[in-house]
């Protein structure tokens, strides 16, 4: 999928490849405490918080059942204030800020798409949708959704395929 950018929301360095760990700093400041607490609860996110402890471990010197045994709040205020996440864990702070946050815009754009989801979520694999659909919803999601979490989302699945 191509997407334009706009000047709305820079990346810092854009001459530097797209990763996880630099889209997850666009995340709003005000979400990224909520959405690191979520990722601690999270069954989904099991596989990656490992590789968070481990990161924590460093980060605080401290020992690992030690960082397990933290309120999933203060692990996450550690985790957030980490600037340069592994790519694992930012990647899936992105699934799960899009799941907390963003789940009616996916929905929205699934739905321009003529994708059939349960709350944003598609249940089966498809094919691509043509290039023509593809621009109309992106459009359509354009005019019906902030440009900074319109821009964030499309810059994320861009990084995921």
């Amino acid at each position: 999928m191509k997407i334009a950018t706009d000047s709305a929301l820079e990346l810092d360095r854009p001459d530097e490849p797209l990763r996880a760990s630099r889209l997850w700093r666009l995340v709003p400041d005000d979400r990224r405490l909520e959405t690191a607490t979520r990722f601690w609860s999270d069954k989904d996110s099991v596989g990656v918080q490992g590789e968070a402890v481990g990161l924590l471990v460093k980060q605080l010197k401290f020992r690992p059942r030690s960082v397990m045994a933290l309120p999933d709040e203060k692990k996450a205020r550690y985790l957030i204030s980490i600037r340069n996440l592994p790519e694992a864990v930012a990647s899936r702070l992105l699934v799960v800020y899009h799941l907390t946050f963003q789940r009616p815009m996916m929905g929205a754009f699934l739905l321009a798409l003529g994708i059939a989801h349960e709350d944003g979520v598609i249940s089966e694999d498809l094919r691509p949708p043509d290039a023509a659909k593809m621009a109309a919803a992106a459009q359509a999601l354009k005019a019906s959704h902030p440009p900074d979490d319109v821009r964030l989302y499309f810059l994320t699945h861009l990084h995921q395929d």
